[in-house]
This record gives C-alpha cells, structure tokens and sequence, in this order.
C-alpha cells in the first residue's frame, strides 16, 4: 500500500504541474465566466442552454485531461527510461499501472472538481433576460476574490519558495473555491442569509458526478494503452473511442439486432451517452439516486476490465 500510494502522489504532482493542465483549467474557467453572454441570444429558456453550455465545457474539460494527461503517464516513462528504475525496485507491474490509473484519476478529479464550482456559480448567476436586469454581485464578488486571492499567494510563494506558480493555483482555487462554495449555499443573491434560495440544484451535481465517472473510463482506458502504445496513438485511440461512445446507441443499438460487428462493437466501446443527462435538462425531469448508482456500477465494471486488461498487456512488456 505504501508504493500505491507513493506512486499515486507522484502521478498527481506531476500530472498537475504538466502546462496543458493548466492550460485546459484556465480555459475552461475563461469559457466558464462568459457562458452567461454566451447564452442569452436564444429563444427559449437560455438558462436551459446556459446549464447544457456548462455542463458541455465541464464533459471537455475533464475528458481533454483525463486523455492528455494518462496517455504520458506510462508511456512517457517508457520513453525516457525513468520506468526502469521504478521496476528494478521491489514494486510489481500492477501495482505500478493501478498506481498510475489513481494518481491521473486523482488529478482529474481535482480539475473536475474547480470546474464543476465555476459551473454552479456560473449557473447560480443565471442569464440576464435584459440590460436592466442586475448581476448576482454575489457570485460575481466571491469568483473575483476566489481568483485574485489564488493569483496572489500564488505568486508570493513562487517568490519566496520558488514553487511551480500554476500548480500552486490549482491547489489555492481549489481551497478557495470551496470556501466560495459553502458562502454561496447560505447567501443570496441579495447578500442576505437565506439557504433556500441559493439557487443551487441538485441535478447540476447529480450531472458532474455522471461525468466524472465517463472521465475515469477515458484514464483507465489511456493507461492500457499508454502501457503498449506511443502517446500519439493513444491519444488518436481515445478520442476516437470517446466519439463513438458519444454516439454509441445511433451507432451499435439498432444494428447490434442484425451485425456482429455492432454487437461486438456495443460491448466494447463504452456507452458514453449514459453520462449525459440533456435530455433531463430539457424535459426539466429529476436524475434519481438509483440511475447514479446504476451508472457507478456499469463505471466500476468497465473500469476494473479496462484495468484488468492493462496489468496484462504491461505484465511483459519490455521496458529496458
């Protein structure tokens, strides 16, 4: 357990000091600030479109990871060599690659976790319907301080401890954003005390969790194939995994009566589509516990045979 977990550490700290990492969150919480704008031109519900926007950007985010960052975290090892001293220790293969898969399933949980506050305080603000309608100064004060306060002790401890100054905002929004978080959940959007009307809902968290668990099938499904492939193959395999998961009843359901190859094809590529609750947003319908635990459970599953799948195809790969 000791060499799990040090193993894990290490894969998180050098995942989030990676620059695409940043890069990705820094993006997202830029899109995440402007959805309001973004959504109010439509000719429906624009807070409907402003919830379907966020959790759109939230799906990317987590994903772009999840595939950036666990195709490099065997595979890159391999390359420069640095596994061979990992392996000439007394650690066995699989706990290496379930050390991995925890350690980027870590990381990625870390920025789903930022997003998902930007994408509930983005939600919280809502649309403005007309020019004379107020901002949420609320949200807006508590996302202001969130960054600046993260930006600035960022930089300080970069100056006098020389930490990697990205990094240490990652960490800092995160700690930071929570604290927003538990304010917003008791304040209003008049700054008074009123936890009933934190316009926060349950269905937003409900729709993060779901598509969290569809990232950690894309990291389970990098590891394998960062285990025996090069990065730029097991970026072209994932993404085009995660294409056709996103269509997979269009693509497999209906032919799967008639052809093998969709039968084989609908056991295979995972059903991302389970993890998308669009259709809930529209038709304003409740996401019950028993589907977040059905879709754990089908989550688990693919992950643990995914996982499986990898030990083995590491077990004697060649890696002097």
């Amino acid at each position: 357990m000791n060499k799990l977990y040090t193993i894990s550490k290490n894969t998180l700290i050098e995942t989030i000091r990676q620059p695409v990492y940043s890069i990705i969150i820094f993006a997202a919480l830029l899109l995440f600030i402007l959805s309001p704008s973004i959504a109010m031109y439509t000719m429906d519900d624009d807070n409907k479109l402003l919830r379907e926007i966020g959790l759109s950007t939230l799906f990317l985010t987590s994903l772009f990871i999840a595939i950036f960052s666990a195709s490099g975290a065997v595979a890159e090892e391999i390359e420069t060599k640095t596994i061979s001293t990992v392996l000439s220790k007394p650690i066995q293969r699989p706990v290496f690659i379930i050390a991995k898969f925890f350690g980027v399933a870590a990381a990625v949980a870390l920025a789903h976790y930022i997003c998902t506050i930007a994408l509930i305080m983005a939600i919280r603000h809502g649309v403005p319907e007309s020019v004379n309608d107020e901002p949420d100064l609320t949200v807006v004060i508590s996302g202001g301080i969130i960054l600046l306060a993260s930006f600035a002790l960022s930089a300080f401890f970069n100056y006098a401890y020389d930490w990697k100054f990205t990094s240490t905002a990652i960490v800092l929004i995160a700690i930071f954003a929570t604290i927003g978080l538990l304010f917003l959940i008791f304040i209003d959007r008049h700054g008074a005390f009123n936890p009933t009307e934190n316009g926060i809902n349950s269905l937003d968290v409900f729709g993060s969790v779901l598509l969290l668990m569809a990232a950690l099938i894309i990291v389970a499904l990098a590891i394998a194939l960062s285990s025996r492939f090069n990065i730029v193959v097991t970026l072209s395999v994932c993404i085009a995994i995660f294409l056709l998961g996103l269509v997979s009843d269009y693509a497999f359901s209906n032919a799967s009566q008639t052809h093998l190859w969709a039968k084989i094809g609908r056991f295979l590529i995972p059903n991302l589509q389970i993890f998308w609750i669009s259709d809930a947003i529209y038709e304003e319908s409740k996401v019950s516990l028993k589907y977040i635990f059905a879709a754990a459970s089908y989550a688990i599953c693919y992950i643990g045979a995914i996982l499986a799948l990898a030990v083995a195809m590491f077990q004697r790969r060649q890696v002097g």
